[in-house]
């Protein structure tokens, strides 16, 4: 029950993009459609999962002052195997995320839960810490993905919804990211506070 709860503790009550405000780089910057989105959650979700899992096993063995450093080099690790993985099998995928794979080695998310729940707990709760987190971190950018894309290009997941004349460019740019995380942020927290 208790490994339930940290589950469901990533995916709603501390739900890093919509309540942590965590991630916010390739949160706004993959989310063109519900495809990278998804890709990008689960990705990253992926890292955070398997470094979760080495860290809470070699926790006791790092000492203090290269605490940082050490679970840095586990995470650079599985993104570096990740890279490779999806050069190997999913290039287009790949080549469409770019940058923002290397960048996972430093995305707060997963450093954060390093630091706060993985080095405290054992290797069951740190593997669903990581799913719970991973999925929600998924779940948004699948969603917020999802909306650009639809309002953009009347598309989800390359099926047509609505004829393309109604897309409105400004959802598929940048600034279309900030305007439907903003409303999102802010459904989620009335849903929240109900």
């Amino acid at each position: 029950m208790n490994n339930i709860k940290v589950l469901m503790n990533g995916i709603i009550k501390e739900n890093p993009t919509f309540v942590l405000l965590l991630g916010m780089c390739p949160t706004l910057g993959t989310t063109s459609s519900a495809l990278n989105g998804m890709s990008m959650g689960l990705a990253t979700m992926f890292v955070l999962i398997c470094s979760n899992l080495v860290i809470s096993l070699i926790k006791n063995l790092i000492p203090d002052m290269v605490r940082i450093p050490s679970f840095i080099v586990v995470i650079a690790s599985f993104v570096t195997l990740l890279q490779m993985l999806m050069q190997a099998y999913l290039p287009d995928i790949y080549a469409t995320l770019g940058l923002f794979i290397p960048l996972i080695v430093v995305n707060c998310i997963i450093l954060g839960r390093a630091e706060a729940f993985a080095a405290k707990n054992g290797p069951v709760a740190s593997i669903f810490d990581g799913i719970g987190m991973g999925l929600g971190f998924t779940i948004a950018l699948t969603l917020l993905g999802a909306v650009r894309e639809i309002l953009g290009t009347g598309k989800i997941f390359g099926l047509t919804i609505m004829p393309e004349e109604y897309g409105m460019l400004v959802f598929v740019l940048a600034p279309g990211a900030f305007i439907v995380l903003g409303y999102l942020i802010a459904i989620v927290n009335k849903l929240r506070n109900n």
